[in-house]
């Protein structure tokens, strides 16, 4: 399941977060959005949009309070569009915390991922359910 398979079930948070429409822009970015839902067990936070220092507060907020209550979470990166090193350093927290577990990687953020050897720490996976099941 990706960012756009969510359903009704999800929780969604973030600016524009009433639809799932691209969340509006807000000072010059576009703020992340974010949809939670349960995975076969697993709590899943997706989030879609922008991942930088003035967009990742509601991301952010969302790893946290994910990995506090749930045993494992898996991170849905298919519906990111852009990640500098805010995305970077929230990802190596949030491991830091708890169980995360990366889905669906843009070849852009891939790349982040490898340049940095963060591909090696994490458990990044090609889908949600991959990410789920390790």
């Amino acid at each position: 399941m990706s960012y756009g398979e969510a359903g009704p079930a999800a929780r969604m948070s973030g600016v524009g977060a009433s639809s799932l429409h691209p969340a509006p822009r807000v000072a010059g970015h576009a703020q992340a959005m974010v949809v939670e839902y349960e995975r076969h067990g697993v709590w899943v936070v997706a989030a879609h949009g922008s991942c930088d220092l003035e967009s990742i507060s509601r991301l952010e907020e969302a790893l946290t309070t994910a990995v506090r209550r749930h045993p494992k979470v898996v991170l849905d990166t298919s519906g990111i569009t852009f990640a500098d090193s805010s995305l970077l350093n929230l990802l190596i927290l949030t491991h830091r915390a708890g169980a995360l577990r990366l889905a669906a990687p843009e070849p852009q953020l891939q790349r982040l991922l490898e340049i940095t050897g963060l591909d090696a720490v994490l458990y990044v996976r090609a889908t949600v359910e991959e990410a789920a099941a390790c």
